[in-house]
């Protein structure tokens, strides 16, 4: 069977309505793709919207912790430098204080560990705040504990010190009492003029123009202070006319007396004492060149600058 292709003129009216929809089909699909495009760059411009945000808060929270880490360091470098400043002052502390002192060092280990962290938290800033608060307690409390103890330091050096001054005085009184009570004694003193024979002998005498020498004899009374040594007496021999009888060859000089004065003296003699035991019969012989005057002849003993006896013989 043969098949036959038969041509239908088509209809102008559906040829130009065809022709019409196309360009409404196109701007439909440009009218998506510019939504799809907007509502991108909408979405798009929304989600580096909300980064940025981010990004910020997160920069204004690592401010906040730089800020915060900034001022507790400061806070810290404070607290240290007073307790170092403290420390120096006091190394000498006593043992309630080495106790604090230990405490602090820890504390300040803790503190320095958190500041020094390189991701520390908040949390973490804020317990440091709280161990710095507790170190700056720990710092005033030390520091009113050492006024404390210098304020009885300095009690202590005036009660010391007035101590001091008693004990002072107290070792001037025994130095003055054991210098008056090493002074030695004279006692059962012997005045005896005497003439010296040719033959040598002595003969006792009360006339002037005889008298060849004064025989001068005491006794030294024991004495329980003064030392055993060799002790030194002055004798002061005063003539008739009140002036000192002075030799050189006899050994006459000057001491100095309790009062710091010169005092001149007639013969110094030297004893030999033994503590706790008197000296008897010291013999000292006066002997001067040309005749002795008539009158009385006074003779005083002299011992550490002092005093200690007297005795006068009178010569016709």
């Amino acid at each position: 069977m043969s098949q036959t292709n038969q041509n239908f003129p088509q209809d102008p009216n559906q040829r130009d309505s065809g022709k019409k929809s196309m360009p409404i089909f196109y701007w439909v699909i440009i009218a998506v793709l510019l939504a799809g495009c907007v509502y991108l760059f909408m979405s798009q411009k929304s989600t580096q919207d909300k980064l940025a945000a981010q990004i910020k808060n997160e920069q204004a929270k690592t401010d906040s912790v730089e800020k915060e880490r900034k001022a507790l360091d400061d806070d810290f470098k404070a607290a240290s430098v007073k307790i170092e400043e403290l420390m120096t002052k006091n190394s000498k502390a006593d043992s309630s204080l080495q106790q604090s002192k230990k405490e602090m060092a820890e504390m300040q280990t803790k503190i320095r560990t958190v500041i020094q962290k390189k991701d520390v938290s908040i949390a973490e800033l804020k317990h440091a705040k709280e161990m710095i608060k507790d170190l700056t307690d720990k710092v005033k409390a030390y520091e009113e504990r050492i006024a404390i103890l210098e304020k009885e330091n300095q009690h202590l050096k005036g009660e010391n010190s007035d101590l001091n001054n008693k004990l002072d005085t107290a070792k001037e009184n025994i130095k003055t009492i054991t210098k008056l009570g090493s002074i030695l004694h004279t006692s059962n003193i012997r005045l005896v003029p005497e003439h010296i024979k040719k033959d040598g002998t002595d003969k006792v005498t009360k006339k002037a123009r005889k008298t060849d020498v004064l025989r001068i004899t005491f006794d030294i009374d024991e004495n329980h202070i003064a030392q055993s040594g060799t002790k030194q007496i002055y004798l002061r021999i005063l003539g008739p006319d009140n002036a000192i009888l002075s030799d050189s060859a006899n050994g006459s000089g000057k001491f100095t007396s309790s009062h710091n004065e010169p005092i001149s003296f007639s013969v110094l003699k030297e004893i030999p004492l033994i503590k706790d035991q008197p000296v008897k019969d010291v013999v000292v012989d006066w002997k001067q060149n040309g005749h002795y005057q008539k009158g009385d002849y006074n003779i005083e003993f002299y011992s550490e600058g002092v005093q200690v006896g007297k005795g006068t013989v009178k010569l016709k």
